[in-house]
């Protein structure tokens, strides 16, 4: 895809705050510092729309960034950061499950994890929790260059292995330093804004 424009518009924590554009949605979804934000800007080819920060647990509302008027990407909170307050983790569960679960214009979840390590517990939470409520999933492997090339096998085997990956959903191993991915990445995202592309199954409301 050639990203002519992109913005950030709003970070929302509610509803009554998320674009009425009615555009589909792409949200983002992973541990703090696995590299969202620096995913974003190499999708865009932008070095610096999405805020990368050495301080993980930055990002604490749904951040959307609109994409040549024709799609969002919603970065969400990471998670999995310790130093976030029991009472602040619970806050942003419940306004990102809100988002997930009722969002109708969201068509792919990206669930990033680090290439070079096996998905965390959390990591195995998140994907088994989307997978029941049917919500679908990218596995995205980021930080492929920080493996030699003859062991990115091992390591993809090592992500589908551990979060019980289904065979119906793609994992695409991404660099946001040299590319490696991004391409493919755009592909799957496309496949799933195409209009006429139906919405994803509403899942019901959590307790």
């Amino acid at each position: 895809m050639n990203v002519t424009q992109a913005e950030f518009v709003i970070s929302a924590v509610g509803p009554a705050q998320y674009p009425e554009e009615g555009l589909p949605e792409i949200a983002l979804a992973g541990r703090s510092n696995v590299g969202k934000s620096s995913l974003i800007n190499k999708m865009i080819q932008r070095k610096n729309l999405a805020r990368t920060s050495s301080q993980p647990g930055k990002t604490q509302t749904l951040n959307f960034y609109k994409i040549n008027g024709e799609l969002y990407f919603v970065d969400l909170p990471g998670y999995g950061y310790a130093k976030v307050s029991r009472t602040q983790r619970e806050q942003w569960g419940k306004f990102i499950e809100q988002y997930l679960l009722q969002r109708d214009r969201l068509r792919l979840l990206l669930l990033l994890v680090d290439a070079r390590h096996p998905p965390t517990r959390d990591d195995v939470s998140m994907y088994d929790w989307l997978t029941h409520f049917s919500i679908p999933v990218c596995v995205v492997a980021t930080k492929a260059d920080k493996i030699p090339r003859s062991q990115w096998q091992k390591h993809v085997k090592q992500v589908k292995e551990t979060l019980f990956m289904r065979g119906s959903d793609p994992l695409v191993l991404f660099s946001s330093e040299t590319g490696l991915g991004k391409d493919e990445l755009w592909a799957i995202i496309q496949q799933h804004t195409e209009v006429g592309q139906p919405a994803p199954k509403a899942a019901p409301e959590a307790d």
